[in-house]
């Protein structure tokens, strides 16, 4: 079937009416209060923000069926949510089988909505139904108002419960849902929502729903006008103007994105991708708006018409027999940057968590769109092509001498018995699960942490000076440089060519599952971290998603009065305990020590601050947005200094400076 542009009407429903008899309800909401976990992944911060998801994703659904063209979130002063769209408004009739408001039912029931019904919704995200009621569910009050044929109706609940029936309270001329809702404090480890975290995901949706409108507004903060900090996110190129806000931080090897639409058999394809100078693939995949973070069908299926396009055309140029090298998939993938995205009516999922798509027939479906595309831009496009196959041709060269870089490093960890890494001082412990590695910046320190540690859990890995970009540099250059062999060698990782050329990594053998980055709590110190994380991100992606990576705290201060003293991690905390201390304005017994390096600490300081798991504080790293995290990566770390300024220029309000 012939592929065609996607259109609005094809996202709308062949039926427009959305009444209580479209309402769907499977079963009951006891169990979200008892288990919320099971239904929004955690009650940590992550958590909390996926509530506001989850009801942005019922708006984006009424989009996506042609019905809404805005959606505004509010965090107002006391972390509160406010969601409303100018959509068609949640039904307030009777719902016809359980005799109450339809509003009700989709509020109060799990599994209840007209995400159920083919008529109402030909495409949705969200939880299948399962959200906004979780959401109520979750919340010690939440308040519902719809704006639908002319009036305006409100119901409140309190922990999921209805204080009174759904009731008209005014009049309208819009439509539309507005949803307020506070997060239950006996269920979430922390209220308070995070700004960027929320704007970063708006930001997304913008570009994945090009033509919507979304804003978000923050009370909290509020500037000398004493307005509140807010942005617009809008997108009328969609996918292409995603792909090269991703790439503003690196060269572009084509001007402009090739820009893919298509459908067949009612799913709709969209993918904007773009070759850059750099030496990574940089490709994130969507269904229905879910972030696919492991890929599934649809990425195979793209990967699979971009080799084989490319492929041809390099072999039909010359190019390949001239050069006297040998391609494969992977190849294609260096410098790639791309947006896979599919709308699929009926979307199936590996897992509970919606990270990889199983649909096999989307695999052919996303590959003939691909392909297609692809072929008729190489031949209108023969030197933008080329300059294309030359970035291919270099990435073969670049990984047949990764290959032997690698080959020499394992040989030579096989040769030398275990192969550690001299400066290694390992834990007596071989149960990888309870064991810790330090990677601490500096001989000096690493002295002091050897002997401050204990011995039975706690490996400390000393690193020399700045380790390696590896945002710059080529993949064989990392595997020789002496540090970052050091860290595979400790942690017991190798990596392996995958059947298509990949780079896969064997965590097989991984020697520690808490790997924490040690250093120094000045300007160097986070350079040093920021390097390593980038090594991480790009090298050892699994074991940050596995929640293996940590930064340790070590306190900024210690403030002493006599035999007191007190270490504080925070300003507030300094502030505090010299409050504590004092016995007024003129007490000049407040001595304050400011750390600046690991090495002012003696052993038993540091083990009490920042090695005791009784009393340490270390923080996980994780990936809440991989394209953010990626373009923040690539921006902080790379070669183009534009957009490094303009970052360092709209934060610096945010940065704290010794004097």
């Amino acid at each position: 079937m012939k592929n065609t542009d996607v259109k609005d009407e094809n996202l709308k429903p062949s039926n427009g009416n959305y009444d209580a008899g479209n309402i769907t309800a499977l079963e009951g909401l006891e169990a979200v209060r008892k288990r919320p976990a099971m239904y929004i992944g955690t009650t940590d911060v992550k958590g909390l923000h996926h509530l506001v998801w989850e009801v942005v994703d019922n708006s984006i659904d009424e989009h996506l069926a042609g019905y809404c063209t805005r959606v505004d979130v509010i965090i107002h002063e006391d972390n509160s949510i406010t969601v409303q769209d100018d959509g068609r408004g949640i039904p307030v009739g009777m719902h016809p089988k359980l005799k109450k408001s339809a509003l009700e039912v989709v509020m109060t029931v799990l599994h209840a909505g007209g995400k159920f019904d083919k008529d109402t919704y030909k495409v949705s995200g969200g939880l299948h139904g399962v959200g906004v009621s979780c959401v109520n569910a979750l919340s010690v009050k939440l308040r519902a108002e719809v704006h639908r044929e002319g009036k305006v109706y409100e119901q409140e609940y309190s922990r999921g419960k209805p204080l009174y029936e759904v009731r008209e309270i005014g009049t309208s001329e819009k439509t539309g849902t507005k949803v307020t809702f506070q997060p239950d404090p006996e269920i979430f480890d922390s209220l308070v929502y995070k700004y960027d975290t929320l704007a970063t995901r708006l930001r997304e949706l913008a570009f994945l729903n090009k033509g919507l409108t979304l804003t978000i507004t923050d009370e909290r903060e509020l500037d000398d006008d004493g307005k509140p900090r807010s942005e617009v996110f809008y997108s009328e190129g969609g996918l292409k103007e995603f792909v090269q806000f991703l790439d503003e931080s690196r060269a572009k090897l084509i001007e402009e994105p090739i820009h893919v639409t298509g459908r067949e058999d009612n799913v709709e394809v969209e993918v904007a991708m773009q070759y850059n100078t750099s030496y990574s693939e940089h490709v994130f995949s969507y269904v229905n708006n879910i972030n696919t973070v492991e890929g599934g069908t649809h990425v195979n299926g793209f990967r699979r018409a971009v080799s084989r396009v490319l492929g041809v055309f390099a072999e039909q140029s010359g190019m390949t027999a001239k050069s006297k090298v040998s391609l494969t998939a992977e190849d294609f993938r260096e410098g790639l940057t791309a947006v896979v995205s599919v709308k699929v009516p009926e979307p199936q999922f590996k897992g509970q968590t919606k990270s990889e798509l199983g649909n096999s027939e989307v695999t052919g479906i996303v590959s003939r769109a691909v392909g297609e595309k692809l072929k008729e831009y190489v031949e209108e496009h023969p030197v933008e092509a080329k300059r294309i196959i030359e970035k291919v041709i270099l990435a073969a060269t670049a990984r047949q001498a990764a290959r032997k870089a690698r080959e020499m490093v394992q040989r030579k960890n096989a040769l030398t018995g275990g192969g550690l890494p001299g400066k290694l001082a390992d834990c007596a412990s071989k149960d990888a699960s309870i064991s810790e590695l330090f990677l601490v910046e500096g001989d000096s320190a690493g002295g002091t942490a050897k002997q401050g540690r204990d011995r039975h859990f706690q490996a400390i890995l000393p690193l020399r000076g700045k380790i390696l970009n590896v945002e710059k540099a080529l993949e064989h250059k990392i595997y020789e440089n002496e540090e970052i062999k050091n860290i595979f060698t400790a942690l017991g990782i190798t990596i392996q060519e995958g059947e298509h050329g990949e780079r896969v990594l064997n965590i097989e053998k991984l020697r520690y599952h808490k790997i924490i980055i040690m250093c120094d709590a000045d300007v160097d110190g986070s350079h040093i971290t920021t390097l390593i994380l980038t090594f991480f991100f790009r090298y050892m992606k699994p074991l940050i998603e596995l929640g293996y990576v940590y930064i340790a705290a070590p306190p900024l201060y210690m403030v002493r009065k006599g035999k007191q003293f007190r270490y504080c991690w925070t300003e507030e905390e300094r502030k505090e305990a010299i409050a504590a201390y004092s016995n007024g304005e003129n007490d000049t017994s407040v001595k304050v020590q400011r750390y600046k390096g690991l090495g002012e600490m003696n052993a038993d300081q540091l083990w009490e601050t920042t090695m005791d798991p009784n009393t340490r504080i270390l923080r996980r790293v994780t990936i809440e947005d991989a394209a953010e995290a990626d373009r923040i990566f690539s921006m902080l770390m790379g070669d183009e200094v534009p957009p490094r300024r303009a970052f360092i220029e709209a934060n610096a309000k945010y940065a704290k400076v010794d004097v």
